[in-house]
């Protein structure tokens, strides 16, 4: 049969648990964890069920008693919708209903109506409602203050609102039903009553304060209507209203503005004439202003007479007369007499129109000082009539105050009287029918739930804080190492084998003297058939090529492998090779000591004198000699990675059948790390229970490194007592198995009762080779 190379199966990873036949994924690892640590997990349950048993029944058994309260946030309006109260009791708008609810749920819950509950009953020398206490029970006497009495009672009332409706339920809970019920009836009672109180006292104070604000308007609209009337007396402003008197003020005012201008247009009149007539010149009378000549006929009449005398004349002349005849003196005389007539009268008419113009411009004088006496007292009525606008203004507002308080007072007198509540008791109080806490049955089942739970998760979290190697699957799955066999526990658990139908013994302390030599001093007990598992398994590891130099190691100090050093080599003694145990540990040698040799020779003075004769001591085992570490070396590493080692070691080889090498730890110091690269095999000795996987794993990386071979992994100091292997199924290494007291089990399971094939826990692939 083919065996897979130690070296191989220990450096491939950790194999899934889906590996192991029975393996059934990740609820069989549960459910494993769960049974390894089933005391962890019953403890943890067991502690959550009484512990919340036991509180449960400890508690005091609470009553609720329960009053539905009915809202109105429109409450009837007996005067009309146009009168309005003066303390609003409700609200249109959803959003302030939401508001209204709210505040009124606060108010049921204040400190000022607990204060008038405690009042009212006396509670705050109550000692069964200040303690709680149940009915029949007689508490120590107790009074505290009214407010915090107040605080006991608001900590046990709720309010909850009903969904979509106008009703809310208060409840409140004691240890004393009676007393719930007793109270809660005076908390709504008293809640109702103060609503109903405070609305009728605020709209009491509204109506002193709009009796006195009546009486203030009063006098001031008295004050105000005197005031215009003395203004007026002062002013001498007639009942005629001033805007009459301005009206007429600005038809005086645009008769004088119309006169005026027609006067100063008449002025520019006659003054472009007489500036028209000045134009006239003495030399040529005949152009006179179209204007004069139309309207004067005497002007029409001269004028015609001098150009009648300046028609003759010239025509004289024409005719060739001279200036000095006659006839054209004649003429000329005509003709200067009408020029000195019009030149007259034109200087009589410019006269008359500068007389004219006097006139007008006093005229004018005259109208624009009427003109402006009207406008300064235009003036003076604005100012007037500002000043009268606001007194009368003060006199209205004052009457439109004084008649807008008058008609509230009148409303909030009627609205006082009428005292309707938009708050009632739907459903009063009754006495609690039973205790709402505690709920036993189902804090019970609630215990047990969540007990199951914490107790998984206790088992969970030891089997995840405890890194230590337990058992074969530890040793393949977590550290990645070959399992070639386990060592039993030696103490008071250790069982005496005997074959057939012999009765079997225990073992106790004080009976085994070295536990190192129990192979040998006890050849029928548990431990001495488990170390010749761990022989057989080795020797078929490699059948065609067998170990014959064997590294004996563990990761850390105080693991056994001086223990499962000795039981190997006596295992291997016993099936008759010979075999020589040597101690290399050159740091704390055991070895002499345990077979009780001396320490002056051994493995330094072999390498002293380059022979191991005088070296190699006989024991009490037979075929079994030892080899002592010797005096301690200040250099046990270099020693042993001498070439005089390597020598001294192929003198050992040569003599004898099987060498079994004990080495220091590998984690600590290097010694073993340099033995391993020197041997066939390399045996890892991990204590259970003790041994950290990390640690473990830290020895094999180590060996790897240097590329030793390792044969696989001895585990030690199995207590078989442990949950890790009373529900395994490494049962023929239990007392209920192969090494069972026959008083102890019923019958004796398969196997050969001389020493033969014991099926190997694990299912490594060394287990699946036959044992000798």
């Amino acid at each position: 049969m083919t065996v897979e190379s130690p070296q191989n199966e220990a450096s491939r990873p950790p194999r899934d648990w889906s590996d192991r036949p029975d393996a059934g994924g990740g609820q069989s690892v549960i459910w494993q964890t769960i049974r390894k640590n089933w005391a962890t997990a019953v403890v943890t349950a067991l502690s959550v069920v009484l512990g919340v048993t036991f509180y449960t029944l400890g508690q005091t058994k609470i009553y609720q008693a329960a009053a539905t309260i009915q809202f109105d946030p429109n409450p009837p309006r007996p005067l009309g919708g146009k009168v309005e109260t003066v303390v609003d009791m409700g609200s249109g708008s959803s959003w302030d209903n939401h508001e209204y609810y709210e505040t009124q749920f606060k108010i049921l819950t204040s400190q000022r109506v607990a204060t008038v509950v405690v009042s009212q009953l006396g509670l705050d020398h109550d000692a069964g409602f200040l303690r709680n206490s149940p009915p029949g029970a007689k508490p120590l006497p107790l009074t505290v203050s009214e407010e915090a009495a107040a605080g006991a009672l608001r900590g046990r009332v709720r309010v909850e609102a009903i969904k979509d409706s106008r009703l809310a339920v208060v409840k409140l809970e004691d240890a004393d039903p009676e007393r719930a019920q007793r109270v809660l009836t005076a908390l709504v009672e008293t809640y109702v009553s103060m609503n109903l109180e405070d609305v009728h006292a605020s709209t009491s104070q509204a109506v002193e304060w709009l009796q006195g604000q009546l009486d203030h308007l009063k006098r001031d609209l008295e004050s105000s209507e005197m005031a215009l009337h003395e203004y007026k007396e002062k002013k001498n402003i007639l009942s005629v209203a001033l805007d009459d008197q301005s009206n007429m003020l600005r038809e005086e005012m645009k008769t004088l503005s119309d006169t005026l201008t027609q006067v100063r247009t008449k002025r520019e009149e006659v003054s472009a004439r007489r500036t028209e007539l000045a134009k006239v010149r003495s030399d040529d009378v005949s152009v006179l202003p179209s204007h004069e000549l139309l309207t004067s006929p005497i002007l029409q009449e001269m004028r015609h007479a001098y150009l009648d005398g300046l028609r003759e004349r010239d025509s004289l002349l024409r005719a060739g007369k001279g200036k000095q005849h006659p006839e054209v003196s004649a003429a000329q005389a005509r003709m200067d007499t009408a020029r000195d007539a019009i030149i007259s009268e034109v200087k009589n008419i410019q006269g008359a129109l500068d007389r004219d113009l006097s006139v007008i411009n006093r005229q004018e004088g005259g109208l624009a000082g009427l003109f402006e006496a009207a406008r300064r007292r235009a003036f003076d009525l604005n100012l007037l009539e500002i000043e009268y606008n606001r007194l009368r203004r003060a006199k209205d507002n004052n009457e439109k105050l004084y008649a807008m308080v008058l008609e509230r007072t009148k409303e909030s007198d009627l609205t006082r009287m009428l005292r309707f509540n938009n708050i009632r008791i739907l459903d009063a109080p009754l006495r609690p029918g039973g205790p709402i806490r505690p709920q036993v049955s189902f804090n019970i089942l609630a215990s047990v739930f969540v007990g199951i739970l914490l107790g998984v998760a206790a088992a969970m979290a030891r089997a995840m804080i405890d890194r230590s190697v337990k058992t074969p699957d530890d040793v393949e799955k977590e550290v990645g190492l070959t399992f070639i066999g386990l060592l039993p526990e030696i103490g008071d658990e250790t069982l005496s084998l005997t074959y057939g139908k012999k009765r079997r013994r225990k073992l106790t302390s004080a009976q085994i003297k070295h536990p190192e030599l129990i192979v040998h001093e006890h050849p029928m007990s548990g431990i001495a058939e488990a170390a010749r598992t761990i022989r057989t398994n080795l020797l078929f590891m490699a059948p065609d090529r067998p170990f014959q130099t064997l590294l004996v190691t563990s990761a850390g100090p105080s693991e056994g492998k001086t223990t499962v050093a000795c039981c190997i080599a006596i295992a291997m003694a016993q099936a008759g090779q010979r075999v020589l145990l040597i101690d290399c540990d050159l740091r704390k040698p055991r070895v002499h000591r345990i077979f009780g040799k001396d320490a002056k020779v051994g493995v330094t003075t072999a390498l002293l004198n380059e022979t191991i004769d005088g070296a190699v001591l006989d024991t009490d085992v037979p075929n079994l000699s030892i080899i002592p570490a010797g005096p301690i070396p200040p250099n046990p590493a270099e020693l042993l990675h001498s070439e005089r080692f390597k020598h001294f070691l192929e003198q050992v080889q040569s003599r004898f059948d099987r060498v079994i090498l004990d080495s220091p730890p590998v984690v600590p110091v290097t010694d073993g790390v340099v033995l391993s690269t020197l041997v066939d095999g390399t045996i890892l000795v991990v204590r259970a229970f003790k041994t950290s996987k990390d640690l473990a794993r830290h020895a094999l990386r180590a060996l790897l490194d240097v590329n030793a071979n390792v044969a696989g992994t001895v585990l030690n100091a199995v207590n078989l007592n442990k949950g890790e292997y009373k529900y395994s199924h490494y049962y023929y290494y239990r007392r209920d198995g192969y090494y069972a007291d026959p008083t102890e089990r019923s019958s004796t399971p398969p196997g050969d009762d001389d020493g033969g094939p014991v099926p190997k826990p694990g299912g490594s692939k060394a287990s699946d080779q036959p044992h000798a």
